[in-house]
């Protein structure tokens, strides 16, 4: 089966009755465990989204203290298993003030977390990956904003 566009989804959905697009997206939660988290962000933790960055990084330290700290093999999968969550949060939210923030605080946490990263050039290599990644997209945002946030890039890259 070929999936339509977003356009030719926004037509039909427009033309169902607010009964059958209740039923959709409860269908659509059902399916896959994405769908019902984002589906939560956009009903209840989208009018407070400082609530909502606050939960994420206290889901991010959680998962820092259940990093297996054995090895550096160890601890690059479990650094990369809480990226791919902290990306996973991030793609729930429009706005890239919550993108900056979120791995700005991830790259904190990865700054001082024992035993050193940099030690391991490859978790080195991610956590620097990051520190470009978050100055691209402080170009995209408010001057304010801008000067904030690059004082704590500039504390990241020491």
């Amino acid at each position: 089966m070929k999936a339509v566009s977003s356009k030719e989804l926004k037509q039909e959905l427009a033309n169902r009755t607010s009964k059958d697009l209740v039923a959709l997206c409860l269908r659509l939660a059902r399916f896959k465990k994405e769908n019902k988290e984002l589906l939560t962000y956009l009903l209840f933790e989208s009018d407070n989204e400082n609530a909502y960055i606050e939960s994420v990084k206290n889901e991010i330290d959680e998962q820092f203290k259940q990093v297996n700290k054995k090895s550096f093999y160890y601890i690059r999968k479990g650094v990369r298993k809480v990226l791919q969550l902290t990306k996973k949060y991030i793609r729930y939210s429009p706005k890239k003030e919550t993108e900056v923030e979120l791995l700005i605080y991830f790259c904190n946490k990865l700054n001082n977390f024992k035993p050193s990263i940099f030690r391991s050039p490859r978790l080195e290599n991610l956590y620097y990956t990051q520190i470009e990644h978050i100055a691209k997209k402080l170009k995209t945002l408010h001057e304010d904003l801008q000067y904030d946030y690059s004082e704590e890039l500039k504390t990241l890259r020491k």
